[in-house]
């Protein structure tokens, strides 16, 4: 039976955050909400699932431990899979813990993590693309976050950087139609300049990006030709209201200055706790309806699959028949 002394520590450095945020990014056209929330929730919930991820492959570099990505998620499949191990596929389903005092208990006893829940949503289950053989590793992510105005400016003042972004609407994230924006015209209220940086995709679907210096109340173009915009991000909280201005849609969009979302996560450890292939999951699974209280979530938001963790098999002896195998 899985014990703590089964779990893998791995640091958690900054750069992983900065990884999932670019990440976070460019696939925003391409997932959706499955939890529910704010948009800034769903964003914080990808940067730190690329940040595990990143962790876990680094992880296996230092160790030696073969690995394949050729198979890693698009950001146009959100669900598919990471990486590849000992030509298994692999799902690394990971959870961010966020609460200071459940934080500080697993400090104090990781025996804790054993009656937390792996866990799987039904509809990813479900799908047509996974094979028996596929791996499941789960893992948690213990880190803070500054979702509100008061906690951003406490982690200013702490020294912590912030990442503040701006989601648009689905008329301007996701248009039924598939047509040029037009000139794209940005404005700050401000009384000093504001650097900010604006993402969508252009003609062919594919991912752009341009940053812009706006200076106070001054009407700034892109350069750039949006078909959709899907974020604004801005270096600064701003004091004052931000315009975008489509001339194609002939109307402009007002983010003020309350309305941004700070999408940092700042991590501290992550820990690797265990593994099931799919088939062994699906024998010891059983539904955990939404709303359910778990561990890692006061309140699940969709419906899942679950296994205890200390039912998974421990990872260190996997690893070490991926490197014989390799050899």
């Amino acid at each position: 039976m899985l014990t703590k002394n089964d779990f893998i520590r791995i640091p958690y450095t900054s750069d992983l955050s900065e990884g999932g945020i670019a990440y976070a990014c460019r696939s925003l056209p391409h997932t959706y909400n499955r939890m529910g929330g704010t948009d800034s929730n769903r964003m914080r919930r990808i940067v730190a699932g690329i940040g595990v991820e990143l962790a876990f492959r680094r992880y296996l570099t230092e160790r030696e431990i073969p690995f394949d990505v050729k198979g890693a998620t698009p950001f146009t499949d959100p669900d598919k899979y990471d990486v590849s191990l000992g030509g298994r596929r692999c799902d690394l389903k990971s959870f961010l813990l966020t609460r200071r005092a459940q934080i500080n208990e697993l400090k104090r006893d990781l025996n804790l993590l054993l009656d937390a829940t792996a866990l799987i949503p039904s509809d990813q289950f479900a799908a047509a693309t996974h094979h028996e053989s596929d791996l499941y590793i789960f893992g948690f992510l213990t880190g803070l976050v500054a979702a509100s105005r008061a906690d951003m400016i406490r982690a200013l003042g702490a020294g912590q950087p912030l990442y503040l972004m701006h989601t648009l609407p689905k008329d301007w994230a996701k248009p039924d139609q598939w047509t040029s924006l037009g000139n794209l015209a940005l404005k700050s209220d401000s009384d000093e300049p504001l650097a900010v940086e604006v993402g969508g995709q252009n003609q062919n679907r594919e991912f752009i990006s341009e940053r812009i210096l706006l200076e106070p109340r001054k009407r700034t173009e892109t350069e750039s030709t949006f078909h959709t915009l899907a974020y604004v991000h801005v270096e600064k909280m701003p004091d004052a209201r931000v315009g975008v201005h489509s001339s194609a849609k002939g109307e402009t969009y007002i983010i003020p200055s309350t309305e941004w979302g700070n999408i940092q996560v700042y991590g501290m450890s992550v820990l690797l706790v265990g593994y099931l292939t799919r088939d062994e999951f699906r024998q010891k699974a059983r539904e955990i309806p939404m709303g359910s209280r778990v561990f890692q979530y006061s309140k699940t938001k969709t419906k899942n699959l679950g296994v205890p963790v200390r039912e998974l098999k421990p990872l260190r002896p996997l690893f070490d028949k991926v490197k014989e195998y390799s050899a």
